[in-house]
């Protein structure tokens, strides 16, 4: 057996998507009017995340009242959550960024397609139609003046729905966000909130003075010239360029296969990490490096193009690893960058357990010091992780698990746009709804000779 690279299916072009109500969401209680202070963290993650939602027709709950249930459980939530109901604004003095908690609402909006659920077809397969499924902005309001959320709600013919949501990344990591949905779903159902969020985001201010202790090669300083707004990052900038998008699919034997075979070479003598600290997702990332490291040669038979460093990034949750923990609710940004670095000649020809250890080493780098120490990096510097690729992990963040009174979603997702220097780890809905397994999708976009080469080296390294 062997892994599959699926081909973009049959998408249907248009769902037919029709507004029927656009209108704001206050707290259902006073919030106090304040300052709220975002971390370094938190401030480079200024732009938008969308997520979709997909529910089956549920026979208690018709769209209608779902989209009633939700709109007044966001009221109360917002009370839990006060930054969220707030908008952005750039302190004068300081020129920080911060969220002016001033109650001036999230988004909701509720609309309706001409289609049913199962006419959209793979809803593992990102679809560009899917924009029509979240809203990103509302024209009601002035473009500086927008909510940090938008939530909209979008019957199908079968009576199943689509909860679309648009937050800026700068209120939620993928955690935290997964948490932020218990709660409401918890709301929606008249129950106490499942996790008592914790909103104080100067858990993780920098230290005074700061004390940048490590040369955090994975952060890139940018030199703005005078004036530049530095509240919107330009590192997510995309470049103008014709990609090629596939789905390589891995099954749960699949991904032993990989441990199997990185555990075999991995926990000699030469190592620092034993054969047990083999997991699903460092060998995964480790494969996807090798690929895409390789794949970028522009010629095979270039011996200089060996001795070019490539440099992998991942995230990795500070939660647990900060001197004391955050608390189990923290409800912002907690995770930072993670890097593994070595040239593409290694990449070709060390064995998978040599990278494993390599992507495992970069995850153990992260201790309290080293974490504060990039936290202190960022008071101190303008700049954003950089690298050659970007694994970004949406696994196991668990969203299609979180229980609404209507059931739990058929399949949630991120609304992805390509980018060569992103790669998506997505759950594979099939193997966890039907075979209880542990299967992943991963979402690569490539020029097309890049693209091929990666295509074979992936399969190629799977025999």
């Amino acid at each position: 057996m062997g892994t599959v690279c699926l081909e973009p299916p049959p998408l249907i072009r248009d769902i037919k998507v029709t507004v029927h109500d656009t209108s704001l969401v206050f707290p259902a209680d006073p919030v106090p009017n304040e300052p709220f202070f975002l971390s370094n963290i938190d401030k480079v993650l200024n732009f938008d995340v969308q997520t979709i939602h997909f529910f089956p027709a549920h026979v208690e709950f018709t769209p209608d009242r779902v989209a009633e249930r939700l709109k007044d459980a966001l009221a109360r939530i917002l009370v839990h959550y006060k930054f969220l109901s707030g908008r952005l604004r750039l302190d004068a003095a300081t020129r920080r960024l911060e969220i002016e908690c001033n109650s001036e609402g999230v988004g909701f909006v509720v609309a309706s397609s001409e289609c049913g659920l199962d006419d959209i077809g793979d809803l593992v397969y990102p679809n560009p139609a899917f924009e029509r499924l979240v809203t990103k902005s509302m024209d009601i309001l002035q473009p500086d003046n927008q909510p940090l959320c938008i939530v909209q709600v979008t019957s199908f013919t079968c009576g199943g729905f689509a909860m679309g949501m648009s937050t800026n990344h700068l209120t939620f990591d993928g955690l935290s966000f997964k948490m932020f949905l218990q709660n409401l779903a918890a709301l929606a159902a008249d129950k106490p909130l499942a996790v008592e969020p914790c909103n104080d985001r100067r858990l993780l201010a920098a230290r005074s003075p700061p004390q940048v202790s490590f040369p955090h090669p994975e952060l890139l300083k940018l030199d703005l010239p005078q004036g530049q707004d530095s509240s919107r990052p330009l590192v997510f900038t995309d470049a103008a360029e014709e990609l090629d998008f596939k789905i390589f699919k891995l099954s749960p034997k699949d991904i032993d296969r990989l441990k199997e075979k990185a555990a075999k070479d991995a926990g000699g003598p030469d190592s620092s990490y034993p054969k047990a600290r083999v997991t699903s997702f460092n060998a995964v990332t480790a494969h996807i490096w090798r690929c895409k490291a390789l794949s970028s040669c522009a010629d095979a038979d270039d011996g200089g193009s060996k001795s070019r460093s490539s440099t992998l990034l991942y995230a990795v949750d500070i939660r647990p690893r900060l001197e004391p923990p955050l608390p189990r609710g923290y409800a912002g940004n907690a995770v930072l960058t993670a890097y593994a670095t070595a040239t593409r000649g290694e990449l070709e020809e060390w064995p998978l357990g040599r990278l494993v250890e390599m992507v495992t080493e970069g995850a153990g780098r992260m201790t309290d010091e080293y974490a504060r120490s990039a936290i202190d990096w960022g008071e101190v510097n303008m700049g954003f992780p950089h690298g050659e690729v970007l694994v970004s992990s949406w696994w196991r963040l668990g969203f299609a698990d979180v229980e609404y009174p209507w059931g739990r979603p058929r399949y949630s997702c991120p609304l992805v746009y390509h980018r060569k220097d992103i790669i998506l780890l997505f759950p594979d809905m099939v193997t966890a709804s039907q075979n209880g397994g542990d299967g992943v999708n991963v979402l690569v976009a490539l020029p097309g000779p890049e693209m091929a080469k990666f295509q074979s080296l992936f399969h190629k390294s799977m025999a």
